[in-house]
């Protein structure tokens, strides 16, 4: 029977745990610095509808990570009416900058004069394509805008997580590697495909280690815009054992017309899954570009575990 005071004589009386110091305590959410550059999201291709809710729902994404986040879209290939072209992204940014400098001086208020990169441009690829990558470097120059331009997201172990979902969402692959069940449509061989030359093969290829580890099954990258590549990749992996293949596309989308995965597939004679899109992954390592470049030092990028 408890007292006015606590519980009776006798019984465990449960008291507040201390704060945890150190590394048990809960890290700090991460902001944006105030005044920080812009994160532009170059993103390559013909612009569409599609287009640019995938690359919405990526700095979407960023931004949730970093809170207060400045996130742009710039199009590689926009038409500055309905897609703002990179360069103008870039030199509208320069132009707010400048505006806000030239505002706050007029009200009497004591600001530094703004210095560093206006912003942080981060091209949406998967992978190394030396072409796209010429175009916005130009793109960059041309805008005589301060601007970092980082590398692409690619190779990154989250790349393979995002792969093995998208085969498992068309049925080529099992949900989850440690379920001791099989997918009947499962493959035993993959092909992985990418855009860039010989160069994004090479590094798709790391990436493709990291699939093969969680699938147990070979992958090997091969070049969409290579004629032949894929045929001769799917013809190795049958001479090798592989019966049942299936194409995963190493890419994010919009660098590439969709028909050409398709076709494709067809040539090698198996199914294909989707491209990787606005995988939560993708949002992720752009900001970890971002910050990288900046030397923000954010949460390491957690992965989703595939169910």
């Amino acid at each position: 029977m408890s007292s006015p005071t606590g519980p009776a004589s006798g019984l465990p009386v449960r008291m507040p745990r201390p704060r945890q110091p150190g590394r048990h305590r809960r890290p700090e959410p991460l902001a944006a610095p105030e005044g920080a550059p812009a994160l532009v999201l170059a993103v390559p291709g013909t612009p569409s509808a599609a287009t640019r809710g995938l690359a919405e729902e990526v700095v979407s994404i960023a931004r949730s990570e970093l809170p207060g986040l400045d996130a742009r879209i710039g199009y590689v290939d926009g038409d500055d009416v309905e897609f703002p072209t990179l360069q103008s992204v870039l030199v509208h940014g320069a132009d707010e900058r400048t505006a806000r400098y030239e505002q706050a001086l007029a009200a009497g208020v004591e600001v530094k004069e703004p210095e560093g990169p206006v912003a942080v441009v981060v091209p949406l690829l998967a992978g190394p394509d030396s072409a796209l990558l010429r175009v916005i470097r130009q793109a960059v120059m041309e805008s005589r805008v301060a601007a970092d331009l980082t590398d692409v997201l690619g190779p990154h172990p989250l790349l393979a997580e995002a792969l093995h979902v998208r085969l498992s969402e068309a049925g080529l692959a099992r949900a989850d590697r440690a379920r001791l069940f099989t997918v009947a449509t499962a493959a035993d061989g993959i092909i992985l495909a990418s855009v860039g030359g010989e160069e994004a093969v090479q590094a798709a290829g790391i990436t493709g280690m990291l699939l093969a580890a969680r699938l147990a099954v070979p992958v090997m990258a091969a070049a969409l815009d290579q004629e032949g590549s894929i045929t001769a990749v799917a013809d190795q992996l049958r001479s090798s054992g592989s019966q049942q293949l299936a194409l995963a596309p190493y890419l994010i989308g919009p660098e590439i017309d969709p028909s050409l995965v398709a076709e494709a597939a067809r040539e090698a004679g198996c199914s294909a899954a989707e491209a990787l899109g606005p995988y939560p992954a993708i949002g992720k390592l752009a900001l970890s570009k971002y910050t990288t470049a900046l030397g923000i030092a954010p949460q390491p990028a957690q992965g989703t575990p595939v169910r």
